[in-house]
C-alpha cells in the first residue's frame, strides 16, 4: 500500500482539530451511534451522525430526537443537518449546540434523493446562491457563541449543464463556513459512474477554506491518491466503509505514513459483525437492533464463500442468539477476498433525471415566499 512520505497534517475546523484528516460521511440509516462507535474503535477521524432535518429538530419530532444519541466516550459530537429554511436551520443549529453539546455541524447540500430535490433541498439548493448564503449565515451565526464550526457538503452541481460547486465554495467562504466537502459527482449521476476528482482540485484552487474530497475512496490508497491529485485537506469516506469499518484503521495508518493494510480472515469479520449487532442492540433493543443489522450482512460477507441459504437466514435474524448460531457456520479461516479490494460497495445505480421544483432552473435567485411548497419533511431518517 502506498503511504505518505510524512504524516498528513491534521484537519482544522475552527477550534476543532481532527488529527487524522478523515471524515465518516453521514449516511441515512447507517451512521447511527452504534456504527460510529464501531468505526471509532478502528481509527482516528471525525464521525458524523446520520442526517437529521432542521424542522424535525425544531418541532420536537420524536424520531429526529432519538437519532441524536451519543455514547459517553464519543468525545467529538458531529451532526449533519438538512434544511431549506434559514430560520429553521439557524434554530436547529442553536439547539444542537446548546442542548446536545455538539462540536461540529455539517449542512447537507448534496443529497440526490428525489423527495429532497423536488423541494429544492440537498444537491438542488446551491443553484439558488442567495438562499444558500442565507442558510449558511444563519447556521454560522447560531453556532458562533458556542465556537462550533459549521461546514457544508455539496456536489458538483445538478447536472453537467448546471454546475454549482465553485459558487458554493465562494458562498461558504464568504459566510464563515469552516470547510466545504465536495462529492465529485452531480446530482444527476447520484452514485453512478466515476467521481470527478479534477473538480475537487478546482475548488481547492478557488477558495482559502479547507476542502474535503469525497467520491470513490474504496481503499486507503485511494484516499492518498485523491489528496495527491487534488490538494484537498482531507477525505470524506462513505460507501467504501460499508461492511468494512476497519478501513478507518487503514486510513489512520496511511495518513501517519505507516504501510499496513487490513485483510481480515472471515473469523475476524465475524467478530466485527457480532460487535456491530451488539452495539445496535444496546442502542435500540435486541430485536430492533438485530433487525437493523440485517442490511449490513451482505456488505460484510461480500466476496466470501458463504452460501446463499446461510446469507438468507442471516438476513432474517432477530436475536443475538440466532445470530451467534448462524455465524458459527462460517469458516473462520477463510481468507479475505482480495478481488474485492478497490471495487465499489453499495448500489451504484445509473444517471437519472433530477426532480426539481417547477421553474427552479430559470434563474439563480430565490424568492423566500414562493408559491410552491418547498418545506422540508419533519421526520428525519430519509435522504442521503
Amino acid at each position: 500500500m502506498t503511504t505518505l512520505a510524512t504524516a498528513a497534517p491534521p484537519l482544522r475546523l475552527g477550534d476543532l482539530v481532527v488529527e487524522t484528516p478523515v471524515v465518516l460521511a453521514p449516511m441515512a440509516g447507517i451512521t447511527n451511534a452504534a456504527y460510529r462507535q464501531l468505526c471509532r474503535e478502528q481509527g482516528a477521524g471525525l464521525y458524523v451522525c446520520e442526517m437529521i432535518t432542521s424542522r424535525g429538530l425544531v418541532e420536537g419530532d420524536a424520531v429526529t430526537r432519538s437519532m441524536l444519541a451519543f455514547p459517553e466516550d464519543e468525545e467529538v459530537r458531529s451532526v449533519q443537518l438538512y434544511g431549506t429554511d434559514p430560520t429553521y436551520v439557524g434554530e436547529a443549529t442553536r439547539i444542537l449546540c446548546d442542548e446536545y453539546g455538539v462540536h461540529h455541524v455539517d449542512l447537507n447540500f448534496g443529497c440526490p434523493v428525489p423527495k429532497v430535490t423536488r423541494k429544492g433541498g440537498g444537491g438542488a439548493l446551491p443553484w439558488k446562491t442567495d438562499l444558500l448564503a442565507r442558510i449558511l449565515t444563519a447556521a454560522v451565526g447560531a453556532a458562533a457563541p458556542y465556537a462550533v464550526p459549521v461546514t457544508m457538503k455539496t456536489r458538483k452541481g445538478i447536472d453537467e449543464d448546471h454546475l454549482t460547486f465553485l459558487d458554493a465554495g465562494r458562498v461558504a467562504q464568504e459566510t464563515g463556513a469552516a470547510a466545504i466537502a465536495l462529492h465529485g459527482r452531480t446530482v444527476a449521476q447520484a452514485y453512478s459512474g466515476r467521481a470527478d476528482w479534477d473538480s475537487i482540485g478546482e475548488l481547492v484552487a478557488a477558495v482559502d477554506i479547507p476542502v474535503l474530497g469525497n467520491g470513490d475512496v474504496w481503499e486507503a490508497r485511494d484516499a492518498l491518491a485523491m489528496l495527491e491529485h487534488t490538494g484537498a485537506a482531507g477525505v470524506v469516506v462513505g460507501r467504501g466503509c460499508l461492511g468494512r469499518p476497519w478501513l478507518f484503521r487503514d486510513l489512520a495508518d496511511a495518513f501517519a505514513g505507516r504501510e499496513t493494510q487490513t485483510l481480515p480472515r472471515l473469523g475476524e469479520v465475524v467478530d466485527v459483525m457480532r460487535r456491530h449487532a451488539e452495539l445496535l442492540s444496546d442502542l435500540m433493543g435486541e430485536e430492533k437492533g438485530c433487525t437493523e443489522f440485517r442490511k449490513h450482512v451482505a456488505w460484510y460477507l461480500k466476496g466470501f464463500a458463504a452460501g446463499g441459504d446461510l446469507r438468507h437466514r442471516l438476513a432474517l435474524v432477530s436475536s443475538l442468539a440466532a445470530l451467534d448460531e448462524l455465524l458459527a457456520d462460517l469458516d473462520p479461516a477463510e481468507e479475505f477476498p482480495v478481488r474485492e479490494l478497490g471495487t465499489p460497495r453499495g448500489r451504484q445505480g445509473s444517471p437519472r433525471r433530477v426532480v426539481l421544483p417547477e421553474g427552479w432552473l430559470a434563474d439563480r435567485s430565490y424568492d423566500l415566499d414562493p408559491a410552491a411548497d418547498l418545506r422540508e419533511d419533519v421526520q428525519s431518517g430519509s435522504g442521503g
